[in-house]
């Protein structure tokens, strides 16, 4: 079973708030973050597997997808060969 875990730190005023969230009993096997606004973190974060960036435009939406780490790439793989 895989859980998810979503965070969205748009609101966070000081990475040290990071600490009152109780993440750290998330920080599991089995736990899968979707983390929106990482950099608001100020590096306190692991490095993420795969960054996907989202983009509008007035007349299409794009998403990439980037790996980084083996993973990343392993996960990113799977999802092109289904």
């Amino acid at each position: 079973m895989l859980t998810l875990v979503h965070l969205d730190l748009f609101r966070l005023r000081d990475p040290a708030e990071l600490e009152h969230l109780g993440l750290r009993e998330w920080a599991r096997p089995g736990c899968l973050w979707l983390i929106e606004w990482p950099e608001r973190a100020g590096g306190l974060l692991p490095h993420p597997d795969l960054t996907v960036r989202l983009a509008a435009g007035p007349d299409a939406h794009q998403a990439e997808v980037f790996p980084g780490s083996a993973a990343g790439s392993a996960w990113l793989e799977r999802l092109r060969s289904s």
